[in-house]
This record gives structure tokens, C-alpha cells and sequence, in this order.
């Protein structure tokens, strides 16, 4: 045989071997329609989307889980890991959970668990129905609400990406992620009225890197809230209204809290919201520590409490009150803040006075009141920033306590 055709039949050996191992390699697809889904609002699909996950969680070989175009119902699933291989959900179209909260048990509607490599895109939405839950809130009576369901839950997931999907009217929080690392929100949408009790946008708790990049979240409660463990959170392009904000906390409620570490929020725009960014910890507290937090170049627009440390933190008068916080907090930067206020303290750093925040630093903070009857004012308490840049209105003015770089 000749040079030439040698290298020919080298050529087409390679590319059979490529073509075959692609072939082996691309994500075999599981659509729930096939497990007995029906997209008539009304058929149950939960036993279709447990039996498609079982399958394709036990295939050795990449699988997506299709969700069609259409509506489904669907009751409560718990879908766990590990899998033998990477896992996607492609939600295409939109899933439904019962409107009554008394059709799902315990606090959440859909669980991720314990999984490696996970993805859920498709462009789709879940609707939590959560109109009738919301009359069931009562949060505001007692310090442990009851039980209602959250949109999702991904628990123990790492290396995920949750991308192009929209969670509607959860009855509680939006999306709760609690021990995972490695996981990107890109392109979420969060929806439901501003009066919706309880229905953070998307809450993280003892979590290594979790990231949240251009997303638009409209909820009643905070936009972003950041609870005990959380590390390496970066939360970039979020787009913030109406809600309460976005938050490091409440911290300093329970005992045995993990510390909070590596906080960045940047780019961000809120509107009309009760709070702007915020670091919250309950007073009497146990110890607890947060540090090496900053909120950077963001856009305020008709925003109450712009920029707030509040250790003091007491909704509903569920705390033992004048007993100082004991949560440590400290490294901690607000800079190229800019816009409208709409109440009057426009920055208010309230520390403990157990524990002083330390290392905290303002630059270009720029906030007028939003309002004909005065000026912007702050106020502080327990702490000594250091400030540079525009000063409006002027920071810790009114005290001692204030040392401009």
C-alpha cells in the first residue's frame, strides 16, 4: 500500500473512532412524556420525572431529562444522586406544583441531592402556585414558621450550572442551596409580588462558590440572602426589585453558625426596594464571624436603607433586644454606591457594642433622598470606617467616630 493511501486509511480509522466515541459520549435523552407526562395541566408527572432520573441517573454515559414544551403538574420529588455519569434537566416548557401547600409534605417542592456534574436550562418555568401558601405565612407570629414549600432545593450538589429558567410564585423561598460547591445561577429569572411573605429570591447557606451572574430577581423578600457557611459567593449583574435587597444574614440566630467568608456583590441595579445592600445579625447572639465582604458599583434607584449594617436585626420583635450582637464583623467595603434613597438615613452602620466592626471602608458613596423635604443624613454606631472619595451624604458626620482616609 502507498504512502497516500496509508495516511487515507489512517484518516478514516481516526475519524471512525472519533465518531463512534462522540456517539458514545453525547447525552442520551430521557423525555418524562415517554414515562407517561402528560402536558394537560392537570395529570400528575412526578412518578414519570422519578422514573426518568432513576434511568438516566443509573446510565454510564451523560443524560439529559426533557421536559417538553407544554404544562405539567407535578407533586413533590426528591431526585438524588450520585449518578454514574453527569446529569441535565432541559425544562422547555412549564411545571406546575399543586396550589395547596397541604398537598406537599416538609418545606420543599423539588429537591436536587448529593449529585456531581449537574446542569438545568431549557428556557422553561416552575410556578409554585403560591398564592394560597402565602395566606399561611406566619413568620410574622412565631420565631419557626410553618413549613411551606420551596421552588428548589439543591442540596450536596457540585459543579452545576443552573441556567435560562424562571421560578414563579414560590410559596416560600424561590431556590435554597445548602451545602454545595461550585454552582452558577446564569440567566435565572425569579418572579412574585412584592408582598409575597418569605420568598427570597435565592438563599445560600453553607455553601463554597456559588456564583449568580446576570439575573433578574423580583420577589417580597430579599433578592439574594446570604446565610451562615457561605464562602466564595460572587454575585455579578443581578438585577434587584422589588424585594428587601440584597443580604449577608440574618446571622447570629442559632447557635453553632458557620463563619461567613469571601462575599462580592458587584454591578448590581436595585429598585424599589426596602433595603439596598445589607449585613444583618440578630442581637444576643452567639459568636460568630463574618469578614471579607464588598459591594461595589451599584445602582440604587427609590431604595429604602441603602447601605446598612444593622446588628440589631429584631423583625417581629422575636429577640431578647439590648443584649449586643456577638458576631464579629469586620473587612468590609461599600464602593461607587450611587443613586436614590427613599428614606431620609441613607447609610446606617450599626455595630455591636460588644464587637466593633472593624476594617470597614466606604468610597464614593453618592445617595440623595429621594424626597422634597430634606437631605440625605447616616448615621453610625460601634465603628470607625475608613472613608475617601464623594461623601454624600457626609459619613458618620454626626460623630466621632468616623477616620477619612
Amino acid at each position: 500500500m502507498g504512502k497516500m493511501a496509508m495516511e487515507s486509511s489512517f484518516m478514516v480509522f481516526v475519524c471512525l473512532i472519533y465518531c463512534v466515541s462522540s456517539s458514545l459520549t453525547q447525552a442520551q435523552v430521557f423525555d418524562v412524556t415517554k414515562y407517561g407526562a402528560k402536558a394537560d395541566g392537570s395529570t400528575d408527572m412526578a412518578q414519570a420525572m422519578k422514573t426518568a432520573w432513576t434511568e438516566a441517573c443509573a446510565s454510564p454515559s451523560p443524560s439529559t431529562i426533557l421536559i417538553p414544551r407544554g404544562t405539567f403538574l407535578m407533586s413533590q420529588v426528591s431526585l438524588g444522586g450520585p449518578c454514574k455519569s453527569s446529569m441535565a434537566v432541559q425544562l422547555q416548557g412549564t411545571v406546575k406544583a399543586p396550589a395547596d401547600p397541604a398537598q406537599t409534605k416538609g418545606d420543599s417542592w423539588i429537591v436536587i441531592r448529593n449529585i456531581n456534574g449537574f446542569k438545568l436550562n431549557g428556557g422553561g418555568t416552575f410556578d409554585g402556585q403560591g398564592k394560597i401558601a402565602w395566606t399561611k405565612n406566619d413568620c410574622h407570629l412565631k420565631k419557626k414558621c410553618t413549613n411551606l414549600p420551596i421552588n428548589l432545593r439543591f442540596d450536596f450538589v457540585t459543579n452545576a450550572l443552573i441556567q435560562d429558567i424562571t421560578t414563579l410564585d414560590s410559596k416560600q423561598f424561590h431556590v435554597n442551596v445548602l451545602g454545595c460547591k461550585n454552582i452558577t445561577f446564569q440567566h435565572v429569572t425569579v418572579t412574585a409580588p412584592g408582598d409575597s411573605p418569605n420568598t427570597d429570591g435565592i438563599h445560600i447557606g453553607r455553601s463554597n462558590g456559588v456564583t449568580i451572574v446576570d439575573s433578574i430577581i423580583q420577589t417580597g423578600d430579599d433578592c439574594v440572602s446570604i446565610g451562615d457557611g457561605s464562602q466564595q459567593i460572587n454575585i455579578t449583574g443581578v438585577t434587584c426589585g422589588p424585594g428587601h435587597g440584597i443580604s449577608v444574614g440574618s446571622l447570629g440566630k442559632w447557635k453553632n453558625e458557620e463563619p461567613v467568608v469571601g462575599i462580592f456583590v458587584k454591578n448590581c441595579t436595585i429598585t424599589g426596594t426596602m433595603n439596598g445592600v445589607r449585613i444583618k445579625t440578630w442581637p444576643a447572639s452567639p459568636a460568630g464571624i463574618a469578614t471579607d465582604m464588598h459591594f461595589e458599583d451599584i445602582i440604587m434607584n427609590d431604595v429604602g436603607n441603602p447601605v446598612l449594617i444593622d446588628q440589631e436585626y429584631c423583625p417581629w420583635n422575636q429577640c431578647t433586644d439590648g443584649v449586643p450582637s456577638r458576631v464579629k464583623v469586620s473587612k468590609v467595603s461599600f464602593k461607587n454606591i450611587r443613586g436614590t434613597s427613599s428614606t431620609q438615613v441613607a447609610v446606617q452602620l450599626s455595630c455591636s457594642k460588644a464587637l466593633p466592626c472593624e476594617e470597614v471602608e466606604l468610597a464614593d458613596i453618592d445617595l440623595t433622598f429621594h424626597a422634597t423635604n430634606g437631605t440625605a443624613t447616616s448615621v453610625c454606631d460601634n465603628i470607625k470606617p475608613v472613608i475617601s472619595g464623594t461623601q454624600n451624604p457626609p459619613i458618620c458626620s454626626t460623630t466621632s467616630t468616623a477616620q477619612p482616609a
